[in-house]
């Protein structure tokens, strides 16, 4: 009987661990704060507090292990997304902010720790788009602070926004 015990167990085991699926978090993060003194630019750089946060963003994520880092190719979020990324060592992917979550972001992210660096309507956006559902509203255009936390482990999603200054 013994014997039968430790083979449930030891079987249990096995099954339970070619089951388990990996956790995918993603890191959503609006872009610092931009350069406004010509509001006919639409692909501003960051003002000097706007550096100050993207350096601030890399030491939060200092701690973190990233797999990867997004971004939309605009000299805003670019600037945003490279200390993080130069201080992880890890070269930044890009994405349309037009072809959210598709399949192919999906299978490439999964079961990854991510940071996504976009706007103040894809972020939230994004965020809904990986939760399957209309969480989250645009940002105002002065947030620039908010980080959304998005979880998915198999069918199970949960997000949530902390504000980090």
């Amino acid at each position: 009987m013994k014997k039968y015990f430790f083979l449930f167990i030891f079987t249990f085991s096995i099954l339970n661990s070619c089951t388990s699926e990996k956790t995918t978090t993603y890191y959503l993060i609006r872009h610092a704060e931009k350069d406004r003194s010509d509001i006919t630019n639409r692909n501003p750089n960051l003002n000097f507090d706007g550096e100050k946060r993207a350096q601030n963003w890399s030491n939060f994520f200092k701690e973190i292990s990233l797999d990867a880092v997004y971004s939309t190719k605009y000299n805003r979020t670019i600037q945003t997304a490279t200390p993080t990324s130069q201080d992880k060592k890890i070269e930044i992917q890009f994405y349309n902010p037009n072809n959210l979550y598709d399949s192919v972001f999906k299978e490439n992210t999964k079961g990854k720790v991510v940071l996504i660096v976009g706007h103040s309507n894809t972020t939230p956006a994004f965020a809904n788009a990986i939760l399957e559902e209309n969480k989250y509203n645009d940002m105002d255009d002065k947030d620039n602070a908010s980080l959304f936390i998005i979880s998915v482990k198999g069918n199970k999603k949960t997000g949530k926004i902390e504000k980090v200054n």
